[in-house]
Formats: C-alpha cells, sequence, structure tokens
C-alpha cells in the first residue's frame, strides 16, 4: 500500500480548452500541469471534457444541421492508449512534474467512431490508472456520447496515498452513482463541469445547482471535493457561429470551480467568470477524523440492515473487457465486494 501523504495541495483547473483543437488543447494541459508543479501542487482536475471542449452547439442548433460538427466532434476526441499519440504528451508531463491529473474528456474508442464523456485519471509518475465513463449523458448529449457502465464507477488510488474517483456534471444526481464510490472508500471527489451558467434559462440557478451538488457529496461521502468548470470564450463562439450560424442561447462566461473540505467549508473559491485560474488549496487529512466521528458513511453510517445497495461492475464495451490498463489496486475493488451492503 503507498504511504499517506497527509498535506498537500490541490487545484481545480477554471480554464477554457482551444475550442475543437485537439493537439492545442493538449499543449495547453500540459502548461497548465507545468504551472501546477510550479506552484507545488500534487493533484489537478479538469473541466468536462476539456478536450476538445464542451460541444455548446448541441443545446442550440436542430439536430440535422450539427451532422458535421459532431464528425469534426469526433477527429477531436481523444483516443486513450498508453502513450498513444493523444496521450503521451500529458503522461510525460505528469511525469516530468510530479503532478496527478484527472483530465475530462471527449473519449473516442481506438479504432471507431463511438465517443464518451470520460475522466481519465494519470498519476504523478505517468501512468493512466484508469478512465470514468459517464453512466447517463443528459439531454442533447445522448446523441453525442454513448453510455458508461459499473465497470468504470470506481476509484483509484494515487501516489499520494488516497483514493480519487470522478463524475461528471449532473451524473452527481444520480445518488446511486455517488453512493458507489462512497462504498468503495472515496477521500477525493472530481467533479467536472462545463459552463451551465452561459446557457438560457440556467443563467439565475446553473451555480447554484453545481453548489448544491457539490456540496452535498463533500459532507455525504466526508471527501475532500475538487470542482473544476471550463469557461466560454470567443474561441468557442466563433467555432460555432462559423460552422454552425448565429445563436443567442450559449453566451460567454461561465463557470464555476472550487475545492470544499468535508464539512462543506471552501479551502479555495468558488471562482467564476472568464478568468482563466488554478483554483488551489491545500487539502490536510489529519481533519478527517474529526469529521468521522460525526458521520461515516464508510463506517458507522452504513445501516447496512436496513440500507442495501449494490450495483453492477460488469463491463459492456469490448474494449472495457480487455483491460487495457493496469491500475494500482489497493482497495477492495471486486464485484463480489463492491455489490455488498452499505
Amino acid at each position: 500500500m503507498a504511504s499517506k501523504q497527509i498535506k498537500f495541495k490541490v487545484a481545480a483547473a477554471h480554464a477554457a480548452p482551444v475550442f475543437m483543437n485537439k493537439k492545442a488543447t493538449i499543449k495547453k494541459a500540459v502548461n497548465l500541469i507545468e504551472l501546477a508543479a510550479h506552484d507545488d501542487i500534487k493533484l489537478v482536475v479538469f473541466p468536462e471534457t476539456f478536450i476538445p471542449g464542451y460541444p455548446y452547439w448541441i443545446e442550440c442548433y436542430p439536430p440535422l444541421k450539427q451532422v458535421g460538427a459532431l464528425a469534426k466532434y469526433a477527429e477531436e476526441s481523444v483516443v486513450v492508449e498508453t502513450n498513444g499519440e493523444d496521450m503521451s504528451a500529458i503522461q510525460d508531463a505528469c511525469r516530468r512534474s510530479g503532478v496527478a491529473i484527472s483530465l475530462g474528456i471527449s473519449e473516442r474508442i481506438a479504432g471507431g467512431h463511438t465517443l464518451f464523456n470520460s475522466q481519465v485519471i494519470i498519476d504523478s509518475d505517468g501512468n493512466i490508472l484508469g478512465v470514468h465513463r459517464k453512466l447517463q449523458p443528459t439531454y442533447a448529449e445522448r446523441y453525442v456520447w454513448a453510455q458508461g457502465n459499473g465497470s468504470s464507477l470506481r476509484n483509484w488510488q494515487l501516489s499520494l496515498g488516497w483514493n480519487l474517483g470522478g463524475l461528471a456534471c449532473w451524473e452527481h444526481t444520480m445518488n446511486g452513482a455517488r453512493q458507489a464510490l462512497i462504498t468503495q472508500n472515496q477521500h477525493i471527489h472530481a467533479g467536472a463541469w462545463p459552463a451551465l451558467s452561459t446557457m438560457a434559462g440556467f443563467e439565475s440557478v446553473a451555480d447554484a445547482q453545481i453548489e448544491a451538488l457539490m456540496k452535498a457529496h463533500a459532507l455525504t461521502a466526508q471527501v475532500f471535493v475538487i470542482t473544476a468548470s471550463n469557461y466560454v470564450d470567443d474561441t468557442c463562439l466563433n467555432w460555432m457561429k462559423e460552422n454552425l450560424g448565429d445563436q443567442d442561447l450559449v453566451k460567454a462566461g461561465g463557470g464555476w470551480s472550487s475545492v470544499l473540505h468535508p464539512f462543506c467549508a471552501y479551502i479555495s473559491g468558488p471562482h467564476t467568470g472568464a478568468e482563466e485560474k488554478l483554483v488551489q488549496g491545500e487539502v490536510d487529512f489529519s481533519q478527517l477524523g474529526q469529521v468521522k466521528v460525526w458521520i461515516d458513511a464508510a463506517g458507522h453510517y452504513q445501516r447496512p440492515e436496513i440500507l442495501q445497495f449494490n450495483f453492477d461492475t460488469r463491463p459492456h464495451w469490448a474494449d472495457e473487457k480487455t483491460q487495457h490498463f493496469k491500475p494500482r489496486v489497493e482497495e477492495k475493488t471486486t464485484t463480489e465486494e463492491t455489490e455488498g451492503t452499505a
């Protein structure tokens, strides 16, 4: 078992991608990792589908006008292969800098066209520990990304000694998904989001929704929560205008990023708007024992004789069944162990 570092700095990358440009956004991700290392940050969480950007146009134009944009989006999506063309520079940056990351991507199956809304976990030694695929794409997202499954609904142990898991956007409304991470002894949560408050109808409610969901998970799971959101910039708005036409449903700005304590206090943030920033703060696991005295979701607050919980950990997609990653396994993650009561 890896030795546990009790105090260290973490950050949410409140940043916009170079929209629809995979190579340029990979370079930007590398720059942010290097910037984090300069500040002695050990873990960085990136926004939802940071590479190649969240496809805001799906909310703005009729589906039949989006075919070309969606095909281009697939081309710019990331193929997750160890030291592959898309991942090697990012893995090398993590290795050189000693920074672990949770990276939001639009993931494309190797040799195919099917996409997933994913979070890639890369340790500070550059190894890809695993990929979480969003279980249920929301609303118009359903014609962009396929559904994930329980095989990627898990935590991965970092070299820091703590278990990192994550969810994307309204996946946090799925209480069962959050509970699955709790039962697997989560310590740090990576919450990945787009700039919801820029969308028509969400201007006054989006930030409140994100804050509520992130604080709810911090308290109910007793974990440190790192929330990273992108913001909408001119590269995004101009790309949509040039390729799909005028629209007035998505504006510039937005995003909500923070670092939360398990008792819901802000360690850093919240930070909003079109200012790029590593929202950083120190997590101190020596404080966790005082939280667990009150509530321990993996212990005395389970009440398993009353509240029973299970989920299906079987992989569904062919590439998941090949187990192309060999992550460090320190915690119990087998089907029998994760399908027990909680």
